[in-house]
């Protein structure tokens, strides 16, 4: 698992490279707020925007998630337990005031730029 990125990812920057050549400004791996111990992929922090570009293995994808067959009841536990971590963390963000997009890796980088950008010119029209 040591071995596993935890950021800079494929995915993670593709859309990073779209978003700055758009001219949008933001932090990476970046804790939306002290009292929530989860770091967002992507964190607009002036906009409340926090990105998560989820594994398809680690976060349990409906579409692409497998289970391992060695320590599979260990395993089943530890996926089992990040999915509701991430929901937990995803209600407390929303209650604090953040909007909280979740993108899985498998998801087009073009697509996932285009939905940010949406959200945060909508937020920042809102303003």
């Amino acid at each position: 698992m040591s071995r596993q990125a935890r950021r800079d990812t494929q995915v993670e920057l593709q859309v990073r490279r779209r978003l700055h050549a758009a001219g949008h400004r933001y932090r990476v791996d970046y804790r939306p707020d002290r009292s929530i111990r989860c770091r967002g992929d992507i964190v607009f922090t002036r906009r409340k925007v926090v990105v998560f570009i989820d594994g398809c293995f680690w976060h349990g994808c409906p579409l692409h998630a497998t289970q391992p067959k060695n320590n599979a009841d260990w395993w089943r536990g530890k996926l089992a337990s990040n999915v509701e971590r991430d929901r937990r963390h995803s209600d407390a963000l929303r209650d604090l005031g953040w909007q909280v997009l979740r993108f899985w890796e498998h998801e087009p980088p073009a697509a996932i730029f285009e939905r940010i950008v949406a959200v945060v010119q909508g937020v920042e029209n809102d303003s």
